[in-house]
C-alpha cells in the first residue's frame, strides 16, 4: 500500500500522462485565451480610442453582446452536443471562430473598422465558444478514467484562469501596439491551431453512434425543459450563483472605466488588472481542492470575501490596491468553480450531462447581458468607485441564500439534495430512479455513495468571475 501511494505521489500531472486530454485542454486554453483577448482588447479600444462620449454604454453593450450566445443558443448547443461526435463539435467551433477572426483582420487592415463590425465579430466568437465549452465539459469522461475526473475538472476550470491571465494580459497591449487588426490576427491564429490540435485526438466512444436517435430527441427536450426539475438542490445552487454573477460580471465593465477615469492610465494597467484577476483564479483552481468545508457553506464565505475584495477599490484608490483585490476575488472564483463543478459532475446522470452543462451555462449567463448594460449605463452617471461598492453590496444577499441551502436542502445525514421526505432523488439526479440505466456505470457508485463520499467528491478536488465555470 505504501508503494502504491509513493507511485501515485510521483505521477506526472494529468495533462502530461494523458496525451488526449492534454491536447484537448491545450486547445481549450487557446480558444478561451483568444476570446478573452478579443473581449478585453476591443473593450479597451472602445473606451480609449473609438468612442468619445458614452464610453460606459459602448463598453457595456459590447460585453452584453459577448454574453448573449451562451444564453440564446442553449437549446441548440444541448441538442448538438448530445447528437454529434464531440470531436467534430469542438473542431467545428474552433475552426469557425478562426475564420471569423481572420475575416475581421482582413477588414481592419483594409480600412477603418466600424463599430458594428467589432460587435458582430464578438457575437460570432462568443457563439462558437458557446458550443466549445459545454461540449468539452461533457467530453471529460471520454478522455480520462473515472478516478481522474476531479483532476481533469480542475485543469479544465483552470483554463479560464490561464485565458484571463494570458489573453487579458495581451488584449489591451496588442490594441495599443497594433490596433484591432493585430488583435484579430492573434485570435485567428489561436483558434486555428486549436482546431488542428483537436483533429489529432481520438475520443473514447461511450455510446454507439446513431443509437436511440428517437430517444436522444426526447432527452434533448427533457434537458431543455426539465433537466433541473429532478435536481432541486443543484438548481438552487445555480440560482444563487446566477444572482451573484449579476454583480461579479460587471468587473469587466468596471476595469477599463476605472483605469481611464480614476487611475488615468493606459493599456498596461488594464493588462495588469486583468492579469491579476487571472492569477487569482488560476491559484484558486489549483488550491480549491485543499480548502475544507461543505460546498454551500464554503461558497457563502467565498462570496462574502469576494464582496469585500471588490469593495476595497471603491474606498482606497491605487492600481496595486485594485490589482491585489482582484487577485483575492479571482481566488474565490477559482475555488468555487472547482468545488461545485466537480460536485455537479458526480450528481448529474451521464445521459443528462450534455443538456445539463448547456443549461448550466445558459442559467449562469442569463444575467450577463443585463449586468453589462446596467453597469455600462451606470458607468456614464456614477464614478467607478461607486460601481465597486454596488458590486460588493450585491454579493451579500447571494452569499446568505447559498448559506441557507445547508439547512434547507441537506438532510439529517448531511447529504446535499435530500428532500423533506428523505428521498435520494436530488442526489441521484432522478425522480426516485436508481441510475442503473446510465451509460457511464462506473461513475454511479461515486454519485450515489454515502453522504461523505458525495460531499468529498467536490471537497477533495471541483467569465473571469463567473462562478462554477460558466463562460463569457
Amino acid at each position: 500500500m505504501t508503494a502504491v501511494t509513493t507511485d501515485e505521489g510521483r505521477r506526472p500531472p494529468l495533462v502530461l500522462r494523458n496525451r488526449a486530454f492534454g491536447t484537448v485542454w491545450l486547445a481549450q486554453v487557446l480558444t478561451q485565451a483568444a476570446v478573452r483577448m478579443f473581449q478585453v482588447g476591443v473593450s479597451w479600444w472602445l473606451v480609449a480610442y473609438a468612442v468619445a462620449g458614452g464610453r460606459g454604454l459602448a463598453s457595456g453593450l459590447f460585453m452584453a453582446v459577448s454574453t448573449l450566445p451562451a444564453v440564446a443558443l442553449a437549446p441548440v448547443v444541448a441538442r448538438s452536443v448530445a447528437r454529434f461526435a464531440h470531436r467534430s463539435v469542438l473542431r467545428a467551433a474552433a475552426g469557425a471562430a478562426g475564420t471569423a477572426a481572420a475575416a475581421l483582420a482582413v477588414w481592419a487592415y483594409a480600412g477603418g473598422l466600424p463599430l458594428a463590425a467589432a460587435y458582430a465579430a464578438t457575437l460570432a466568437l462568443a457563439a462558437c465558444q458557446a458550443f466549445f465549452d459545454p461540449c468539452l465539459t461533457t467530453s471529460v469522461p471520454e478522455l480520462v478514467d473515472d478516478e481522474d475526473i476531479e483532476a481533469a475538472t480542475g485543469f479544465e476550470l483552470s483554463t479560464q484562469s490561464l485565458a484571463s491571465l494570458g489573453g487579458a494580459l495581451l488584449g489591451a497591449l496588442i490594441v495599443d501596439a497594433a490596433g484591432v487588426a493585430g488583435l484579430a490576427v492573434g485570435c485567428a491564429s489561436a483558434y486555428l491551431v486549436a482546431a488542428a490540435l483537436i483533429t489529432t485526438v481520438r475520443f473514447r466512444t461511450q455510446t454507439a453512434p446513431g443509437a436511440e436517435d428517437g430517444a436522444e430527441e426526447a432527452d434533448g427536450q427533457r434537458s431543455l425543459r426539465g433537466i433541473l426539475a429532478g435536481l432541486p438542490f443543484v438548481r438552487r445552487i445555480l440560482l444563487c450563483f446566477t444572482a451573484a454573477n449579476l454583480f461579479t460580471t460587471a468587473v469587466f465593465v468596471v476595469i477599463p472605466l476605472y483605469t481611464k477615469s480614476v487611475l488615468a492610465d493606459g493599456g498596461s494597467t488594464v493588462a495588469l488588472l486583468e492579469a491579476s484577476l487571472g492569477v487569482g483564479t488560476l491559484i484558486g483552481s489549483f488550491t480549491g481542492a485543499r480548502v475544507p468545508g461543505r460546498p454551500t457553506t464554503l461558497g457563502a464565505w467565498l462570496l462574502t470575501l469576494m464582496g469585500l475584495a471588490l469593495a476595497a477599490p471603491g474606498l482606497f484608490t491605487g492600481r496595486f490596491v485594485f490589482a491585489g483585490c482582484l487577485v483575492v476575488a479571482g481566488w474565490c472564483v477559482g475555488v468555487i468553480g472547482v468545488r461545485f463543478v466537480a460536485l455537479f459532475q458526480r450528481l448529474v446522470p451521464t445521459a443528462d450531462k450534455p443538456g445539463f452543462f448547456a443549461v448550466m451555462q445558459a442559467v449562469l449567463g442569463a444575467t450577463f447581458p443585463l449586468a453589462s448594460l446596467l453597469f455600462g449605463l451606470l458607468g456614464d452617471r456614477l464614478s467607478p468607485q461607486t460601481l465597486c461598492l454596488i458590486q460588493a453590496a450585491g454579493l451579500l444577499p447571494a452569499a446568505c441564500a447559498l448559506a441557507l441551502l445547508r439547512d434547507d436542502d441537506a438532510g439529517a445525514d448531511g447529504r446535499p439534495g435530500t428532500d423533506d421526505t428523505g428521498s435520494r432523488a436530488d442526489v441521484d439526479g432522478h425522480d426516485g430512479h436508481d441510475g442503473t440505466g446510465d451509460a457511464d456505470a462506473p461513475a454511479d457508485p461515486a454519485r450515489t455513495g454515502s453522504a461523505d463520499e458525495v460531499t468529498r467528491g467536490a471537497t477533495s478536488h471541483p467569465s473571469e468571475p463567473v462562478v462554477t465555470g460558466g463562460k463569457r
